[in-house]
């Protein structure tokens, strides 16, 4: 019996050792969300060019990205351009500025153009929270009625907008007609 009760750690940390190493082959753009076929979360949050002003989930009408940046973050300017290409094109995309600086957001959007049709403030974090967001830039793909329909994480790039988000985004157009 003293002997079965030594190999009880052993069997705990293979198991262990198991299911971490199991995490280390999972793709971060594959992160699973709560929230496909949900609508929106509620919010009401301050516009990043009229902070007096509120937007709420009812100002986000779809099809369309709404797309979570930061001046903060490296990647997210990266696929900055990428964004102003798909805003040129006729994409609709909502910004979520998260866990920023108003005024520095602000003069990213002047200095490196502004794709979104309106940008909100998540200062504190609240909505990206509700949203599960891991950081940024994560994108969600919302249809006519609000409801997150695809979550990707990472920079939108020509291959994701081409193989992934694209054809999602015309069939939401197609959808809506």
């Amino acid at each position: 019996m003293k002997r079965l009760i030594l190999l009880v750690p052993l069997a705990l940390f293979l198991g262990m050792a198991a299911f971490l190493y199991k995490g280390l082959f999972l793709d971060p753009q594959e992160l699973p969300s709560a929230l496909i076929d949900k609508p929106l979360p509620s919010f009401s949050l301050p516009d990043l060019e009229a902070p007096q002003a509120l937007i709420t989930q009812a100002d986000f009408k779809g099809p369309a990205l709404i797309n979570v940046w930061a001046t903060w973050c490296p990647t997210c300017k990266a696929e900055h351009q990428m964004l102003n290409s798909l805003a040129k094109a006729g994409v609709t995309i909502y910004g979520i500025n998260y866990k920023d600086d108003a005024e520095a957001a602000r003069q990213w959007l002047k200095d490196y153009l502004d794709p979104y049709q309106r940008t909100l403030i998540d200062a504190q974090g609240s909505l990206g929270l509700d949203l599960g967001v891991y950081g940024a830039p994560e994108t969600f793909l919302i249809d006519a009625q609000g409801i997150i329909r695809h979550k990707y994480v990472g920079a939108i790039d020509e291959r994701v907008w081409r193989q992934e988000l694209a054809p999602r985004y015309q069939a939401l157009l197609e959808e809506k007609q």
